[in-house]
């Protein structure tokens, strides 16, 4: 298991930490969980779902990403996770594109589970479709992690890293994990 502390665009605001981590589980199953540090109870959640209902616009609220890239491609995937326990999976073709609101779903990519925890979130996500559509090893692949907390003390945009002048989730410079 990798682990890796995400880090607040703005990084004057150290009121919450945030470390994601992700494993390899089986041949075509990941497993991603994000752990917050929030002991001010800065952070706003939505309220609970149940059976999680795939939903657009989750990172209009506190929200986790997972970025999906391929060695040699410009498509990826996106993967948001809200704490409500919804989610969702959009496909681009490249950098932002297409352009549409919401993106494009992509549905590649299945939930095997998502739940919150008492530390943060939970997801086991099943890749067989998208990995053997595109004839993929894990070696291909790529991910960049990031969250999107919505607090009292305003938005912040949590990445493995930051390397444009705006938060920009979607920078393949960012996302750090190779299998």
């Amino acid at each position: 298991m990798a682990s890796y502390d995400l880090n607040a665009f703005d990084r004057r605001f150290e009121a919450i930490s945030i470390v994601g981590a992700i494993e390899q589980q089986g041949p075509y199953s990941l497993n991603v969980g994000f752990w917050l540090r929030d002991p001010n109870q800065y952070i706003q959640w939505p309220k609970l779902v149940t059976s999680n209902p795939r939903q657009d616009f989750l990172w209009e609220h506190s929200c986790f990403e997972i970025f999906i890239g391929v060695h040699g491609e410009d498509f990826y995937r996106e993967i948001n996770l809200s704490p409500s326990q919804a989610w969702q999976a959009y496909q681009f073709e490249e950098y932002r594109y297409p352009e549409d609101m919401p993106p494009k779903a992509a549905y590649d990519i299945e939930l095997n589970q998502l739940k919150r925890t008492h530390y943060g979130m939970n997801v086991s996500i099943n890749l067989a479709e998208f990995m053997l559509q595109h004839k993929l090893s894990w070696s291909n692949l790529y991910l960049g992690l990031s969250a999107v907390m919505k607090t009292s003390q305003g938005d912040h945009y949590y990445a493995m890293q930051h390397s444009s002048p705006n938060a920009d989730f979607h920078n393949k410079r960012d996302w750090l994990h190779q299998f």
